[in-house]
């Protein structure tokens, strides 16, 4: 159990810090990715999307530290969320052919760690 703590936490950690980062400068943030904010409403679903989604999400996984009962729940949520995300960045850079893009890449690697990690920590988990 202490592997998946450790992993929850860390996880809260990286979320909250990629969620203010995106909440705080999302201009800055987009432009990694090349995205190019054109108004108001485009930095507004910016913050709102990449920057409180996240920490919502590391809000969760903080709260799983004080309830243990929804570890398995978090481990599912995380198994899930970095799936799908990998599966749709892996058919963007297929459709799209952005693999000059490092940053892509990146997130990619990020995505198949956590969801790699978060399913051996279940797998553990399971086993206890």
């Amino acid at each position: 159990m202490y592997f998946t703590r450790v992993l929850l936490a860390l996880q809260a950690l990286i979320l909250t810090i990629i969620g203010l980062a995106y909440f705080i400068r999302p201009e800055e943030m987009a432009s990694y990715s090349g995205m190019l904010l054109m108004g108001p409403a485009a930095v507004t679903d910016v913050r709102a999307y990449y920057g409180c989604l996240p920490l919502g999400l590391a809000a969760f996984l903080l709260l799983v530290q004080l309830r243990l009962q929804l570890m398995r729940a978090a481990l599912d949520l995380l198994v899930l969320i970095y799936t799908a995300l990998a599966l749709g960045r892996v058919s963007g850079l297929w459709l799209d052919g952005s693999l000059q893009q490092t940053f892509n890449l990146y997130a990619l690697l990020f995505e198949v760690v956590s969801a790699g990690l978060a399913f051996v920590a279940l797998r553990r988990l399971e086993g206890e």
